[in-house]
């Protein structure tokens, strides 16, 4: 039986862990070096650090950080936030991290995942999908029932700041072709609130893909966790707020599912 991972993500700006409600209002959690070694040491599956200013910025993603925190860790690392090019991932991948992260620059130029996995293997290319819910009927788009009504998810790229048009369950196909390992999926409308998971995005994501879905956004209580895992089909959840404010350990989550029957690892 695969196991579902648990993964501690660390949105960094100018240096610093930061973290936000719907990619704003963004306040101080932290060192990302003693952070990733604290979530090694409690057993995190895998870490994923987010440059959330490079692409916003257009600078390149700190590699003196991403050394530092892979030094502390021994699990796998991604890394994202201003990948550009083949040679940005080159130079990611050389500072320490497993995968590379792809969102802005993939949207604008799709071959860019093509590439990535033509010169790094499929194993290395994680495509990070920030995505919004949009209640308007479109007869080209995947809609989907929710409690709110049908809806449609919008791409979304520098940050979360600029709407694309592109539907998102679409997108999550083509990067699939293109040879991408993973998707890292964030629900917009769910970041930071603590309320959930997006489980129809993330139903939507996991039943249109074959890919690996990692469900991001809305994490705030353990049953969270183990709701995102029966109702989606997910392979991981991904959460900051609960462990950055020390809310949960990851010990607690994965003991807490464990007893819920869902199979972590140790």
């Amino acid at each position: 039986m695969l196991t579902k991972r648990i993964i501690p993500c660390l949105d960094v700006r100018d240096g610093r862990v930061v973290k936000g409600v719907h990619f704003e209002n963004l306040r101080d959690a932290g060192d990302p070096v003693e952070l990733s070694r604290l979530y090694n040491e409690q057993g995190a599956d895998e870490l994923v650090f987010l440059d959330i200013s490079a692409s916003p910025r257009g600078h390149e993603t700190t590699l003196e950080t991403v050394t530092r925190t892979a030094q502390e860790v021994f699990i796998p690392l991604t890394v994202g936030g201003g990948i550009r090019s083949t040679e940005d991932m080159r130079k990611v991948l050389k500072a320490g991290a497993d995968k590379v992260g792809v969102n802005t620059a993939a949207v604008k130029d799709p071959e860019l995942i093509t590439e990535g996995a033509r010169r790094f293997g499929t194993q290395c290319i994680v495509s990070a999908i920030d995505a919004k819910r949009v209640y308007e009927e479109r007869d080209d788009r995947y809609m989907v029932d929710t409690p709110r009504g049908r809806c449609w998810f919008e791409v979304y790229i520098y940050g979360g700041r600029t709407p694309t048009g592109l539907d998102a369950v679409e997108w999550a196909r083509e990067v699939e072709r293109r040879g991408a390992g993973e998707i890292l999926l964030t629900s917009m409308d769910a970041d930071g609130t603590k309320d959930g998971f997006d489980i129809e995005m993330t139903r939507a994501f996991c039943t249109e893909t074959s890919l690996p879905v990692i469900a991001s956004g809305g994490a705030g209580k353990k049953e969270h966790f183990l709701e995102v895992f029966r109702e989606t089909g997910c392979d991981a959840a991904l959460a900051a707020s609960v462990f950055h404010y020390r809310e949960y350990t990851l010990q607690e989550i994965k003991s807490y599912l464990r007893e819920s029957g869902v199979a972590v690892r140790d």
